[in-house]
């Protein structure tokens, strides 16, 4: 509804604009003149010409206007009032109008979307001088979130290595670990293709704690086998002979051996306490499951890592070095 005041008709009657704004204002608006106070409770007073006078424009049109002379003229003597098309809310943004396209999908991630979006008006809208698109919600605080994922995810792998070095003192044994890494994963990425689930910070957070899990689980056991190995050429050494591939192939099983039971039991107490999350319901169920599908999946493929890679690969690098 759109009431404009013609300024020079207003004159003839010795009216301002903000006359005919406060009858317009009151009239058809409402105004605020007291407060109702019942117990803890405080509710506005508002005043305004009842429906039936204001719910046509040619009612409105009659509304009468008090000059400063006593006079009562309608408002259409010194307005124009007609119905226009137009925003039901106008809107800024840095200092620049906006209007705003709500979508929702289903089925899809946020960010195959945008991309796809953004080359479909790329290549069929072509925009006026002074326009812009810009893009936001769910998309804007998933950018955000991945530009903090794009320097939490080197720092992590930083103090991995860090942490790796320190506690062996030996950069081979460190690229061991870091070398199976990838392959621990690889249960995580399988789970989430099952459960048809689509890359995003949820699950960003829970490889960062399967690859710290899978670490851990590493690192148990090459340190077992470094002790197995150590012990067999302790045990050559007083017998009198030449430790060989045989001795090495011995220390190998024995410390691959002793370590299955409390890899497994990690691993079960990790997964038994993650399931319920992974079928639990209820605020936060969305989120939480796909921090904990990359976990649960993460740790099938880790258990394998240990059990058999490890010690293949520990096997093979103390073979070169024999054999050198």
């Amino acid at each position: 509804m759109t009431v404009d005041i013609r300024r020079e008709a207003a004159s003839r009657y010795g009216l301002n604009i903000d006359d005919v704004q406060d009858v317009v204002r009151t009239a058809i608006g409402g105004m605020n003149v007291a407060e109702t106070v019942e117990g803890l409770e405080r509710y506005p007073v508002n005043l305004r010409y009842p429906r039936e006078i204001r719910d046509s424009v040619e009612k409105l049109r009659e509304l009468p206007v008090v000059t400063p002379a006593g006079h009562r003229i309608p408002l259409q003597a010194v307005a124009d009032i007609r119905v226009e098309d137009g925003p039901p809310m106008i809107k800024s943004e840095n200092a620049r109008l906006n209007g705003w396209v709500f979508i929702d999908i289903e089925d899809r991630d946020v960010g195959t979307y945008v991309r796809e979006a953004r080359q479909a008006i790329d290549d069929q809208l072509e925009l006026p001088p002074g326009y812009s698109i810009g893009w936001s919600g769910q998309y804007e605080y998933m950018e955000r979130a991945r530009e903090r994922l794009q320097l939490v995810v080197p720092v992590t792998l930083v103090v991995i290595i860090l942490l790796l070095f320190l506690n062996f003192r030996n950069m081979a044994e460190v690229l061991i670990i870091l070398g199976t890494l990838p392959m621990a994963l690889v249960g995580g990425i399988w789970l989430l293709y099952l459960l048809d689930y689509n890359l995003s910070v949820a699950v960003g957070v829970g490889f960062i704690a399967l690859a710290g899990v899978a670490v851990e689980i590493g690192v148990v056991m090459l340190v077992y086998l470094k002790q197995a190995w150590v012990r067999q050429h302790e045990r050559v050494q007083r017998e009198g002979r030449v430790f060989n591939e045989d001795d090495l192939q011995r220390s190998v099983s024995n410390g691959a051996l002793r370590r299955v039971r409390p890899i497994m039991m990690t691993v079960a107490a990790i997964i038994a306490g993650l399931l319920p999350i992974m079928f639990g319901g209820g605020t936060g169920s969305e989120v939480m499951r796909r921090i904990a599908a990359p976990m649960v999946g993460g740790m099938v493929s880790a258990t394998l890592l240990a059990l058999i890679v490890i010690p293949a690969i520990f096997l093979l690098w103390r073979r070169s070095k024999l054999a050198k």
